[in-house]
């Protein structure tokens, strides 16, 4: 008898190969049979009509603080994500002076848009160097297993203090001492190191992050660190990813080519379509493959869907900086729609102009590229669908209609503003860069930019959207999605033991009713430690999801169980 039988489903084993009927057979955390099964399970679970696949590696994650108090980690848990890789874009939390844990979480909240209350309240301290800070996580009981990279940002500022949060040169010695502790990192566990180049990326003071503007001689030294130890991953947003500097980008794939060469590790950087060149991530997308094609392991990390900034009375919108707005935005919620209701305020608002010094002004808040999300949310609408549009048809002045859409549902609408990836109005360069062989899924961000983006929800929009429902152009293929979420960035990583449907893997598994999987609109909610707000995204569909054998979510219900644990090491 089986510890666990997954009978009767649509297999989707991960590699890529063609759907197949069949069983899974799961004993002692591991998969022991797939195809038919003829013995009976302990336990047994009813697939017909549905689809079985590996569990989700999410590669790109920020749970560094969430991990110590939310031992479910979500959302991420709730679209079928059995590993996730924290610490990426240089910043985390060790190692970490003792006096330094403010200025790390002031860090992450300007970087990765993280209420630094609900970090200081939340994160319960137990390390200083990065090897103790994996022991912490080794005691953790969890849903799903994590692992994570060492930070650039975290460790530039433990060894240079001042002068490295202030992105001054680092001296020969500071380097030696940065490589020194990616190497500890790396042997204690670590996969990967991690860095920001981007000036989009602050510090809540304003500060560029560490690392920033760190010479190659800083960044080649990490990167050998790695090839010293023969296994981690060098991840990045690189300068220019927001289309802030477009010949930066160039410049960065220049180093980024040499350094995989050189180290024989693979590099993964971010790349978005940005607005400024819509075609500049072909010449990027171009430049990896160059060196890809001959073995440089060079993985570009791509977005299954537009980075999206979602406005409302809960977060922000171009309303906002009016002065008579101004004087009600600090109310609790109820009170600011009843206030926004008074036909004085309305008209007072609608004359104004927004003040000068508009903060939203250099995201675009014009109202041709801001757009209802809806109820399933639409991620890919047309420009037809646009606030301008449908005002000038129902004949009403955009500022009116946008005012009153901010009402609807007693002001928790929530409006969709594309900002990377979406430049001509429709997601074909996604689909061009997902589809290719470099490419590596990521950029969702889990536990991050919560006051305004929820992007965390990217697997199970892969099914929805690029698998089933996509009506503005061509679909993926169901076997090319899973095994972008499963194998592609299980390997990248060295997670060898799983991602794939086989024989001897671990036994992460999801059981989903893909006829029937929704996936929400987003929801401000206030569950953070101390009350801070963040927006969740939930799914119907997943039957199960497995974590080493177990299962730890039945029909989109937590069951209790914690097998998740930390991932040490390739594997």
């Amino acid at each position: 008898m089986h510890d666990l039988v997954i009978r009767g489903g649509t297999l989707v084993d991960g590699t890529g190969a063609a759907p197949t009927s069949g069983d899974v057979a799961i004993d002692d955390a591991k998969i022991t049979v797939v195809g038919k099964v003829d013995a009976q399970g302990e336990q047994e679970i009813d697939a017909a009509g549905m689809l079985v696949s590996p569990g989700f590696v999410d590669v790109h994650t920020h749970y560094d603080g969430q991990v110590t108090w939310d031992p479910m980690l979500t959302p991420s848990t709730w679209h079928g994500v059995t590993t996730v890789v924290m610490g990426n874009c240089g910043v985390g939390f060790a190692p970490a002076r003792p006096d330094k844990h403010e200025w790390l979480i002031g860090l992450m909240e300007g970087v990765e848009d993280i209420p630094g209350a609900a970090l200081s309240a939340g994160i319960k301290w137990g390390w200083e160097t990065f090897p103790e800070f994996l022991d912490y996580l080794d005691t953790l009981e969890l849903s799903v297993d994590i692992a994570t990279q060492v930070p650039h940002g975290a460790v530039r500022g433990y060894v240079m203090g001042e002068r490295g949060a202030r992105n001054e040169p680092a001296t020969p010695e500071d380097i030696e001492q940065m490589a020194q502790i990616v190497r500890e990192g790396i042997e204690a566990g670590a996969l990967g190191v991690s860095t920001s180049r981007t000036i989009a990326h602050r510090a809540i003071d304003g500060e560029p992050v560490p690392g920033t503007y760190a010479a190659e001689d800083e960044l080649f030294a990490m990167g050998m660190a790695l090839a010293d130890a023969g296994t981690g991953v060098f991840e990045l947003a690189p300068a220019g990813v927001m289309g802030e500097d477009l010949a930066a980008s160039e410049k960065e794939m220049d180093w980024m080519r040499r350094l995989a060469a050189e180290t024989g590790r693979p590099v993964t950087f971010a790349l978005l379509q940005h607005d400024f060149d819509p075609d500049q991530w072909k010449k990027m997308l171009d430049l990896a493959t160059e060196v890809y094609d001959e073995g440089v392991p060079i993985r570009p990390q791509v977005a299954g869907r537009p980075l999206g900034l979602l406005l409302g009375l809960q977060t922000f919108h171009p309303l906002r900086q009016r002065p008579s707005y101004a004087e009600i935005d600090a109310l609790p919620l109820d009170e600011k729609v009843a206030a926004m209701r008074d036909p004085q305020r309305r008209a007072r608002i609608l004359a104004e102009s927004p003040d000068a010094d508009d903060r939203m002004a250099f995201i675009g808040m014009g109202l041709d590229r801001i757009f209802k999300l809806g109820e399933p949310p639409d991620y890919e609408p047309a420009p037809d669908q646009s606030l301008a549009s449908l005002a000038e048809r129902a004949g009403i002045d955009p500022s009116e209609y946008l005012y009153d859409l901010l009402l609807e549902n007693d002001g928790r609408e929530l409006l969709l503003r594309p900002l990377l990836g979406y430049s001509n109005f429709t997601q074909d360069p996604i689909r061009e860069m997902v589809m290719h062989p470099a490419t590596a899924l990521g950029l969702g961000d889990g536990g991050a930019h919560v006051g305004a983006i929820c992007d965390a929800s990217i697997e199970t929009y892969m099914l929805t959207h690029w698998a089933r429902d996509r009506s503005r152009g061509e679909k993926l293929p169901v076997e090319l999605v899973i095994r972008k979420m499963t194998s592609d960035t299980a390997s990248l990583y060295g997670f060898g033991d799983r991602g794939v449907l086989a024989a001897g893997k671990r036994a992460d598994v999801n059981v989903i009713d893909h006829a029937r999987l929704v996936l929400h609109r987003p929801e401000m909610v206030y569950d953070l430690p101390g009350g801070a707000r963040r927006l969740l995204q939930q799914a119907d569909g997943y039957k199960a999801t497995i974590v080493a054998g177990e299962v730890v979510r039945r029909d989109g219900v937590d069951t209790g169980v914690r097998p998740g644990r930390l991932v040490r090491g390739s594997r």
